[in-house]
């Protein structure tokens, strides 16, 4: 039986190591995790009373896979409320709802008249190339206003990332293909609404939901049930404090240079973030090396306030809100955790979590925690009515946070893969490739699992 290490315990790794081990309990597979506990960016942290996500709060359920997984695992995985759907954009320091339906939009000043007669454009603009910035792409479809109001900061809640960067075919692959399906991103939702309209008409419900696809899902105690439960599972598998510092070939198998000793194995899966890949492959391949450095990971903090109610002049009745770049402020939005998923806060008390720094605000990563929260708290209180300090505050920092798919980041990535064919029995996987989500995480290790026995 050939042996299989898998370096890096966080979400993509321990689901790869799972679903291996459910398909052929008898593989000799070792998960190596350098830090001393499991999950990576996944992680529940209880301060006080409350429960706070260092990184993400959850994933849709419009993707099977992760639900599959959830039931294998015999765990329970809890919707988000209504709240959830509704979403909010500052604009001059005020909270202003996103409409859910088109003439909710034509009422709505998100967009001005000229902006809004500028993106009906739209349905007679040209295709562009294969791939462009997100920038480009708005801006050719739908006008700068709109880019600048409702997708920048889209963009910056997603991957913490900078549009005028970004890769829309890597980062938004759904609405490229519409594009080139349909020719109108507009024509293809008038489609698309028709098609879901019928399919719910008994249900009477026709509104069109500013929330993506699906249902926000996470778990009564957090995102890291799933990735506690898949370490449980694993088991003795699972090394933990164990860092891979290079990697050579033997023969037919790798040598893992690790600090506690060489480990030989046959198959070997970097499920460790680009940045750790580029480091072990150095010596092995240094043009898969070079290309996985060129990922950029900026820093991002997030904070975390817990409040009384009567404390917070507004409602918190929503899913919280983003914030454009041209607002001039440093938070990239805040989501009001306490009203979306059960357990978050205990009963008369709210959470805020707050998202700072990324692309377009590396500096934050040079600040101090002190002055990390007093900008957050100096933000947040015309916004929201806050009347006092926080009764709890955390900040948790990602010195190297979400891997940004620049333009051209799907061309490099099949010039990496077609190079790693020449490397039989080396695998990649991760959220540093095709797609950064926890969906995307569980679906590409279910999808590797298959190929790696298929393989054996």
């Amino acid at each position: 039986m050939k042996k299989i290490a898998i370096i890096g315990g966080g979400l993509s790794g321990l689901t790869l190591a799972y679903v291996l081990l459910s398909k052929n309990k008898d593989l000799e597979l070792s998960v190596i995790e350098s830090d001393s506990r499991p999950g990576g960016k996944v992680w529940t942290d209880k301060a006080d009373g409350f429960l706070c996500e260092k990184g993400p709060n959850g994933f849709l359920d419009s993707k099977p896979k992760t639900l599959e997984l959830c039931s294998s695992l015999g765990i329970d995985p809890v919707r988000s409320n209504e709240n959830s759907k509704k979403r909010f954009i500052v604009m001059n320091n005020r909270l202003n709802a996103l409409p859910e339906s088109p003439p909710a939009f034509l009422k709505s000043d998100i967009i001005s008249w000229p902006g809004k007669l500028r993106m009906l454009y739209e349905l007679i603009a040209a295709k562009g190339p294969d791939d462009e910035t997100v920038s480009d792409f708005i801006i050719r479809r739908l006008g700068k206003e709109a880019l600048e109001t409702l997708i920048d900061p889209m963009a910056s809640g997603i991957y913490a990332g900078d549009p005028y960067t970004m890769s829309i075919k890597s980062c938004f692959p759904r609405i490229k293909e519409l594009e080139q399906e349909y020719g109108s991103l507009i024509r293809a939702m008038i489609k698309i609404q028709k098609k879901k309209k019928q399919e719910r008409k008994n249900a009477g419900d026709a509104k069109v939901s500013v929330a993506p696809g699906g249902t926000l899902t996470s778990f009564v105690n957090g995102a890291q049930v799933l990735t506690d439960s898949l370490a449980e599972h694993i088991g003795n598998n699972l090394k933990l404090g164990l860092s891979v510092q290079g990697m050579t070939k033997k023969d037919t198998s790798y040598v893992l240079h690790t600090s506690e000793g060489d480990i030989e194995s046959d198959i070997v899966v970097l499920a460790s973030p680009a940045y750790a890949s580029s480091e072990i492959l150095k010596d092995l391949d240094n043009e898969i090396s070079d290309l996985l450095a060129a990922i950029p990971y900026p820093h991002v903090s997030v904070v975390c306030f817990g409040y009384g109610k009567e404390k917070v002049a507004h409602s918190l009745n929503g899913f919280g809100f983003l914030i454009p770049h041209k607002e001039r402020k440093n938070i990239l939005g805040t989501l009001w955790d306490s009203s979306v998923f059960p357990n978050r806060a205990s009963e008369g008390n709210v959470l805020l979590r707050s998202m700072t720094g990324g692309a377009k605000h590396p500096e934050v990563a040079d600040m101090d925690d002190d002055k990390v929260i007093n900008m957050v708290f100096d933000e947040l209180k015309p916004i929201m009515g806050l009347k006092t300090d926080p009764d709890m505050a955390r900040i948790y920092r990602w010195d190297r946070a979400i891997p940004q798919y620049l333009l051209g980041h799907s061309f490099k990535m099949d010039l990496m893969y077609k190079k790693l064919r020449n490397q039989a029995g080396i695998y990649l996987t991760g959220n540093a490739y095709r797609g950064i989500g926890i969906n995307d995480c569980v679906a590409n290790s279910y999808e590797l699992a298959d190929e790696i026995l298929k393989s054996i």
